[in-house]
């Protein structure tokens, strides 16, 4: 009776550890994943070498963790890891051209049709809710087919779920593809190991993408880690282990979502410090992410591409997005910025997406004269690009980054407001371009006569947003005075180093503006995101630019841990990046024993600052 006893209770341990529960997915920032990825890399050490089957045991094991942490989903990311591994054969073996690009559009059109409906359904809907003034609601079609064949409702139809990280497997999936179809690399023969490309665990939800080039060609390599690989692995893991717990979930939690969620409530102060305070949230969250994935790599000998490099450390848009997201960044150049003609020319595709544009913007803003004045300003620049040759290239370029911009914002999220967020960072990247091509003297005239222009219409209709944008216009003055001084002066080193800081300093402001749009719609039902979204941005707006009638002392003293560690976090991420190296090197070369103390130390640290609710990664949405 006791032994039956015990293989019930063994049995429904092993029911729990092998079952998908919606409430309590792996989450790096939880025991139960550490308990997980102790037993896989300790089997996995029995056979490291032996590539087959280190391979294929990976392959399994990621699967494992993908359905742990999105359940049935799990299907259609094997559905789509099968369907191009049989498509890139295809393309590969082929000889007629016309055969290859044929199987390259069913590929990127099965992936990206899947993208759309469980991503984008709710957008269109809108859309054509808005256009024609019907109102369709959603359905989950895909669901209501799975229970008719399961004979039971395994699935709810009433909303559409997102599966987890399917943003980011799709775009490596389709990255495959088309470096098979131009000849970059050979298809992979195994589909084990083109399974554990796709799948492999640390990096599936969230990346880094990966490109094919880069990472297959490890999988055929031999297990190796040195000493100083282990002691970095160590650190980037606790080093993004402090980055989630501590930066990001201690200081939402605590702050950053409670004026979010009421921003009317709060004074302007609070509401402008929680936009600063997301800016370092969203870092330290995706980054933190992204050290863990490359930490839990190295320790099994796979390396992943760096993703970020200290972002707010940019002096202009086009640097930061250098910087920030690097292997989203470069995979938008490779596959769609110079598909569109790049710096080059325009293409058929840069005229579509200039009439889609116009069309979206009409339907966003429901008046018609906004998408006549989009139309005309794309005719006008396209028109300038062919009368003028010697700016045809200049313009090609910077349309094309436009549009490349306006599409990774739409990536991020199906809603307008994602959009206008990376409408603004594309206009940032464009009006840098062109201003920075422009005289000292002029751009501080210039300067000066747009904030003359601001204040004018800050008096003629008062607003809050004018105070906004009349702060940021004296931003834009001091910065051409400086540049004119270090033009002008002697001690040019000197004037040169205050004029980067202050660059510094204005990216970091307009950057975390732009943010009000990303985190206004995150974690937003996508049926209601649109008109929740733009509330909160408007209040945010309108409490950032009135009148500040609150005491800033006593806001300060009720949240000095969290603006402690706001200000811990800024200067670390601002500290140069040789003493960055120093440090890291250091703890990689420590003792074993004093730094398997470091660790016990740290991981009492990190306690202290678990938050009572499960924080998951912002990322995980896209």
């Amino acid at each position: 009776m006791k032994d039956n006893t015990i293989l019930l209770q063994l049995a429904d341990y092993l029911k729990s550890v092998f079952s998908f529960d919606a409430n309590s997915p792996l989450l790096f920032t939880q025991f139960q994943f550490w308990a997980f990825f102790a037993i896989v890399f300790a089997v996995f050490s029995l056979f490291r070498n032996r590539r087959l089957l280190r391979n294929t045991y990976l392959f399994f094991v990621s699967v494992l963790f993908y359905y742990k942490t999105s359940g049935l989903f799990f299907g259609l990311l094997l559905f789509v890891t099968l369907s191009d591994f049989i498509i890139a054969q295809f393309i590969y073996r082929s000889r007629a051209r016309w055969k290859k690009r044929l199987f390259l559009i069913l590929s990127v059109t099965i992936d990206l049709s899947i993208l759309c409906y469980f991503k984008y359904a709710y957008f269109f809907a809108d859309l054509v809710n808005t256009v024609c003034g019907t109102s369709f609601e959603v359905t989950n079609v895909l669901a209501e087919g799975f229970n008719r064949v399961a004979g039971e409702p395994v699935f709810s139809v009433d909303r559409i779920i997102l599966p987890v990280g399917i943003s980011f497997y799709t775009f490596q999936i389709i990255s495959y593809t088309a470096d098979v179809y131009k000849g970059l690399i050979k298809p992979v023969r195994n589909f084990f190991d083109f399974g554990f490309f796709v799948t492999f665990f640390p990096q599936l939800v969230a990346g880094p993408i990966v490109k094919a080039s880069d990472f297959i060609p490890q999988l055929y390599r031999k297990y190796r880690l040195s000493r100083l690989q282990f002691g970095m692995a160590v650190f980037w893991i606790l080093n993004g282990l402090f980055k989630k717990i501590i930066l990001s979930d201690y200081i939402a939690v605590n702050f950053i979502d409670r004026v979010f969620d009421n921003p009317m409530l709060f004074s302007g102060f609070e509401n402008l410090m929680a936009l600063f305070a997301y800016s370092l949230q969203v870092y330290a969250d995706f980054s933190g992410y992204t050290d863990i994935a490359i930490g839990l790599s190295l320790l099994m000998g796979f390396y992943l591409p760096r993703n970020f490099n200290s972002p707010y450390k940019a002096p202009n848009c086009s640097n930061f997005w250098k910087r920030w997201h690097i292997s989203l960044s470069r995979w938008l150049q490779t596959y769609l910025y110079i598909p569109l003609g790049g710096n080059r020319n325009a293409t058929f595709g840069t005229y579509f997406w200039i009439l889609t544009i116009t069309i979206v913007a009409l339907i966003l803003s429901g008046n018609l004269y906004v998408a006549l004045g989009v139309l005309l300003l794309g005719v006008a620049v396209v028109y300038t690009g062919i009368r003028y040759p010697e700016r045809r290239k200049k313009i090609w370029a910077n349309l094309n980054s436009m549009i490349t911009m306006l599409l990774g914002g739409l990536w991020h999220g199906a809603s307008c407001n994602f959009m206008v967020w990376g409408g603004l960072n594309g206009v940032g990247m464009i009006i840098y371009k062109f201003w920075r091509d422009i005289r000292p003297f002029w751009q501080l005239a210039w300067s000066a006569f747009f904030l003359a222009l601001v204040w004018a219409f800050s008096v003629l209709i008062p607003a809050p947003v004018w105070n906004l944008f009349l702060v940021f216009m004296l931003f834009i003055a001091v910065s051409a005075l400086v540049k004119y001084v270090y033009k002008t002066s002697r001690a040019q080193w000197r004037v040169g180093w205050l004029g980067h800081a202050w660059a510094v300093w204005v990216t970091f402001v307009f950057i975390t503006f732009t943010r009000l749009f990303f985190r206004s719609g995150s974690n937003l039902d996508p049926a209601t995101a649109n008109e929740t979204a733009w509330r909160i941005a408007t209040e945010m707006v309108n409490q950032i630019g009135s009148a500040w009638n609150a005491n800033v002392g006593d806001i300060i003293l009720a949240y000095d841990k969290v603006f402690a560690l706001f200000l811990l976090g800024m200067i670390i991420h601002w500290l140069p990046d040789n003493w960055k190296r120093r440090y890291r090197i250091w703890f990689a070369r420590m003792p074993l024993p004093l730094m398997a103390a470091a660790v016990v130390l740290a991981v009492f640290i990190l306690y202290q600052f678990v938050t009572a609710e499960m924080q998951p990664f912002i990322y995980f949405q896209f």
